[in-house]
């Protein structure tokens, strides 16, 4: 009998902390409202199918078959809306753009648990199976554009997969635990509650945040990396894209933008332009 009530505590106690982890963590899904025919940009709604059976709602915005495609990424509770200034300013450009939701955000399907970096970066590697499977091009470039977790994973993508030749990322965060833990010390909470936690996920649910980490994966880029960082990012602290740039000091490179935060880089008078010359440099459009 002693053993039967261990054993059902020790299940309430780990739905609790699992209850407890996706409320901490939680957001509500919204999904888009505007679309590029808002802004007169031809588009196709697509979905992406994902390794675990469920698909990625997205956008493709077309511009030649031959041209190189950027496959943009938002950030944690946003969707595809969220890079509409991006699609505005790129699509001129004449670059193919792939935009979509990642799983858990906007229009795309459920994961088992939340979603993580680890969760955003397999999303980017089957959107990018998905563009070179399909006959929507005939160029085999491929950039990445991503915002805060976007950004990381973005990171990570580049380093697991050679097919991915630039990457572009605005406030990417290094490392899962750098964040939670400032998170946890926000809410006043003990630094072995967080390692618990942490150890916790690993076993239980097997999130090893040490191995889907994008500071763990950006040695192996041979993608040419532009980092984008505000100067007075509180959500991800301009650290974390110092950690990036120790890691692979010959293949990144790092704008600090200054007086701005997380959200606003792009309305820096100097971000399309500096955008615009890495393209130029590492991605190019070729004039017909």
């Amino acid at each position: 009998m002693t053993l039967l009530w261990i054993t059902v505590s020790v299940v309430i106690f780990a739905l609790l902390l699992d209850r407890g982890i996706e409320k901490m963590y939680a957001y509500k899904i919204k999904p888009h409202r505007d679309t590029p025919a808002k802004f007169e940009i031809p588009f196709e709604e697509i979905q992406i199918p994902t390794k675990d059976g469920g698909a990625l709602y997205g956008w493709w915005i077309p511009s030649e078959a031959s041209a190189p495609t950027l496959i943009l990424v938002h950030g944690w509770s946003r969707n595809v809306q969220r890079m509409m200034p991006y699609i505005c300013a790129l699509h001129p450009q004449g670059y193919n753009l792939l935009v979509f939701d990642a799983r858990n955000h906007g229009s795309s399907t459920l994961t088992m648990h939340s979603p993580t970096v680890g969760t955003f970066t397999e999303d980017i590697l089957d959107a990018v199976d998905y563009l070179l499977k399909s006959d929507k091009v005939s160029s085999s470039a491929i950039g990445l554009i991503g915002l805060s977790i976007g950004g990381g994973a973005s990171v990570a993508a580049a380093g697991q997969d050679e097919r991915i030749q630039a990457a572009i990322t605005v406030g990417a965060l290094s490392h899962p635990v750098k964040v939670m833990t400032a998170q946890f010390e926000e809410r006043h909470i003990p630094k072995f509650v967080g390692s618990f936690l942490f150890e916790y996920m690993r076993l239980r649910h097997g999130i090893d945040f040490n191995k889907i980490a994008p500071v763990v994966h950006i040695p192996n880029a041979k993608a040419e990396i532009m980092l984008i960082h505000g100067e007075n990012d509180e959500i991800i602290p301009l650290e974390q894209a110092n950690d990036f740039l120790a890691a692979n000091p010959e293949k990144t490179q790092l704008w600090i933008v200054p007086e701005k935060g997380h959200s606003d880089c792009h309305f820096h008078e100097e971000f399309w332009e500096r955008v615009n010359v890495f393209l130029e440099e590492n991605l190019p459009v070729e004039q017909t």
